[in-house]
């Protein structure tokens, strides 16, 4: 009777240098025997991007940061902007660009950064003066505003910590709050793109209005400093805090981890697997509002059975609508022989009104994401079962 199932699977602790291929097939083989599960044509096995970098030795430290940042954007003035507010995700790479310049001017949206972490209250800003579409803010009258709010869930006044890091590394602050991206040249033409997923747009319109060294996350450690690991697509994008003077960039070797993990698993099992290296899950909190995909993408590196979108029939609107009449068996026979035959695209038809428009890559790397967590379950593994199943087979 089951379809889906998700199953997360125990891992060892992964250092690096680690056979990142060998830890995910042995771990997989000996859940199978342990929990007395097999696979199947169409299984897909997935690990978290973490433990795959992490393997893989791709960190770098904050001077090699600082190194590129300086030769890029020339270790004067720097105009970041857009950094979403996170401890793990950008505070590290802030210590980073801080040891790289004199001078860092933070710009941040309000009322929250691009992934939904909000400075204040959407209500709170609704019932001041302040235009959010219009109004560049100092941080004193930002403070005169709103005084010094603190988030949701972590507790932290970001403002004044992100202040706190740049003095720390002994460069001069200063923190803006305004939601147009030109607004930092008046204050520097050297600008750090911070966004995730609009920072090609924002570059654009920097660029466009007089920005003289406009670069995005994705153009600091493309190629290695002085040894460090590195990422060709990405860059910074993506990484985490290792350690207070580390980074662990987003893998570079994803797309070969996938395929030869679907290799070995399909040459034990006699079946076709799937595989995929996964980041953050594409979803919202609904109280803290958080849009958990900080990572650039949620299908890092992936087999190429999981390209395309979904193509499903809503079944309620099939029982509601065209076999209105029908209960039982009758009903059941012929919803399954309608999806049967089913149009290979249905794209635009009623039919299929209400199911998920979103790429099997998203979709799968969400549910593996809430399946291994991101706290001590010890589960970067998760092997997904029958997700192509459906009701007629």
């Amino acid at each position: 009777m089951a379809s889906t199932i998700s199953r997360g699977i125990k891992a060892p602790i992964i250092r690096q240098g680690d056979d990142i291929v060998k830890v995910v097939a042995d771990s997989v083989i000996a859940a199978m025997k342990e929990d007395g599960f097999t696979l199947n044509d169409g299984d897909v096995i997935s690990v978290t991007e973490a433990v795959v970098a992490r393997a893989d030795g791709n960190y770098a430290t904050i001077d090699q940061i600082a190194t590129d940042i300086k030769a890029k954007l020339g270790g004067e003035t720097v105009g970041v902007v857009f950094p979403i507010l996170s401890r793990n995700r950008f505070a590290i790479c802030l210590k980073g660009i801080a040891r790289g310049a004199k001078k860092v001017v933070v710009l941040l949206s309000y009322p929250s950064d691009e992934v939904g972490n909000h400075l204040i209250d959407a209500d709170v800003l609704e019932d001041s003066d302040i235009n959010p579409y219009s109004d560049v803010l100092t941080v004193e009258q930002f403070r005169a505003a709103f005084g010094a709010p603190k988030h949701t869930f972590t507790g932290v006044d970001y403002v004044q910590y992100y202040t706190d890091i740049i003095e720390g590394e002994g460069a001069e602050a200063e923190i803006i709050f305004a939601n147009h991206a030109d607004v930092i040249l008046n204050y520097t033409k050297n600008v750090l793109c911070c966004d995730i997923h609009t920072r090609e747009r924002t570059a654009r319109r920097v660029k466009k209005a007089g920005g003289e060294k406009v670069f995005t996350l994705c153009d600091i450690l493309n190629t290695s400093v002085d040894g460090s690991g590195y990422n060709p697509q990405y860059g910074l994008l993506g990484s985490n805090k290792a350690t207070e003077e580390t980074v662990k960039l987003f893998p570079k070797n994803a797309q070969e981890v996938a395929e030869n993990i679907s290799k070995a698993l399909s040459e034990y099992s006699g079946k076709r697997i799937e595989a995929m290296v996964y980041g953050d899950g594409a979803f919202r909190d609904p109280v803290g509002k958080i849009w958990e995909l900080a990572d650039p993408v949620v299908g890092v590196g992936y087999t190429s059975g999981l390209v395309g979108l979904p193509n499903e029939l809503k079944l309620k609107f099939l029982a509601d609508n065209d076999f209105a009449n029908l209960l039982g068996d009758a009903l059941a026979d012929a919803i399954r022989e309608r999806i049967r035959q089913k149009n290979a695209n249905l794209k635009g038809d009623m039919t299929s009104e209400g199911t998920t428009p979103r790429r099997l890559t998203d979709l799968i790397g969400s549910l593996c994401d809430l399946t291994s967590g991101s706290g001590d379950k010890g589960t970067p593994i998760v092997v997904v079962q029958n997700y192509f199943n459906n009701y007629a087979n």
